[in-house]
């Protein structure tokens, strides 16, 4: 088994305009995947490790990679301790592929072990006897939760707001605040754009209503992560999702 025990990895999909699957550095815009295809061997490769994760009794997992090196941080159900398997990541090969050797290589282990003791708790010990590091912090794999509004961006973007205004106290305050100098900015009156400033009234008030009963998607995850919550894989949060 190939291991690194010297890297402080950054999840590339932490960097927009990144693949989330393969970390390729071509434009794509606000699309997660450089390609279907590409998306599609990550998760197949996920969903098998699915199996490996049970058998260990995962409450949570989480996977990255860097350009170097994959990464799979595991906590067992009733444990304290986080433990983390990183492998080396050849020059040009994709994260699904080293993915696929390491769910082999640490199956085997737990094959082997269960076929020789006969007891799944044995063998699941010696797997995490592979771990590179056993003091990860909790909260590297339990998924957090982020609540963002929904269908109101383009009135945020009018008055030149952010998501993180809406969810501050002063959030009223800010949207007045916020329409008052575009107002006088596009008031007709004063040298402005006449349809520039029945987007900002408009602004305003779909903001001001929003505010009386406010849309939240709420998005259960890890930035720049991958996370197993027991049941099934969830995508990485990434910072531009709000």
């Amino acid at each position: 088994m190939q291991k690194i025990k010297k890297e402080n990895p950054v999840a590339l999909s932490k960097i927009k305009k990144q693949c989330l699957s393969c970390g390729t550095a071509e434009i794509i815009g606000r699309r997660r995947y450089c390609s279907i295809e590409c998306r599609q061997q990550l998760f197949r490769r996920l969903q098998i490790l699915v199996g490996l994760l049970r058998a260990l009794r995962t409450k949570y997992a989480a996977f990255f990679f860097t350009k170097f090196s994959i990464v799979l941080d595991i906590k067992p159900q009733g444990s304290k301790n986080v433990y983390r398997f990183l492998y080396h990541r050849p020059f040009k090969q994709k994260p699904s592929q080293v993915l696929s050797h390491m769910t082999d290589e640490l199956g085997n282990v737990w094959w082997y072990n269960k076929k020789r003791t006969g007891k799944r708790y044995q063998a699941s010990q010696h797997v995490f006897e592979q771990a590179i590091k056993k003091n990860i912090p909790l909260d590297s794999v339990i998924p957090i939760e982020i609540k963002s509004p929904v269908r109101i961006k383009k009135f945020l973007t009018s008055l030149k707001l952010t998501t993180d205004d809406l969810q501050s106290h002063q959030a009223k305050k800010a949207v007045k605040s916020a329409y008052r100098k575009e107002a006088l900015k596009h008031h007709p009156d004063r040298g402005g754009d006449s349809d520039s400033f029945r987007k900002v009234n408009t602004a305003y008030q779909e903001l001001t209503n929003w505010l009386q009963s406010p849309t939240l998607r709420l998005r259960r995850g890890i930035p720049g992560k991958w996370c197993f919550d027991g049941n099934k894989w969830k995508t990485p949060l990434l910072f531009f999702d709000n």
